[in-house]
């Protein structure tokens, strides 16, 4: 660097003021790594595991359900089966299709388990307007209620409340 160059720099820096630095404040905090891949993977695996073929449940028209979680005494799954719960709320899946209804079930029941209901009803029909594929969402219901965690144990109604058109679900407290 020679003498002119020195002056031209010297020139052009003239008014500059330093920048005030505060060597004691802290960085900002980096945001938390997330695994965004990781949960869409276990998301897509968790709903694949819910979609299934209505064939391979098992369950025909006229077929009564029933489920009771390991622990729940045969009393309280006889006493369910009586219609001796109070039905506390209860939902409509008719008109649905499989996809809707899954996610309506699921909100149903997770709704009604966070408000303190016990007992509920689900009418899923009996599937007459199903034809050759059998009743789609009774079959359905049957295998979603399993999987949910908030169900203890559900049966057909009696038949002044739908019969095998529809179930009582019994949820945890």
């Amino acid at each position: 660097m020679n003498a002119d160059d020195k002056d031209l720099f010297r020139q052009a820096v003239a008014g500059a003021q330093p920048l005030v630095h505060d060597r004691h404040a802290p960085m900002p905090p980096r945001p938390a790594a997330r695994a965004g891949f990781r949960r869409a993977d276990e998301r897509a695996v968790l709903e694949e595991s819910l979609v299934h073929h209505a064939a391979d449940l098992g369950v025909e028209t006229g077929d009564e359900i029933v489920f009771r979680r390991p622990g729940v005494p045969d009393r309280v799954l006889r006493d369910l089966r009586r219609g001796r719960f109070t039905i506390e709320d209860e939902f409509d899946l008719h008109g649905m299709v499989a996809a809707e209804a899954r996610h309506a079930v699921r909100d149903f029941i997770a709704d009604c388990a966070s408000r303190g209901r016990t007992c509920v009803r689900i009418v899923h029909g009996k599937g007459r307007g199903s034809g050759p594929r059998g009743p789609v969402l009774k079959k359905s219901v049957n295998l979603w209620l399993r999987k949910h965690d908030a169900v203890l144990a559900f049966c057909s109604a009696r038949a002044p409340h739908g019969g095998t058109g529809a179930i009582y679900v019994l949820l945890k407290r």
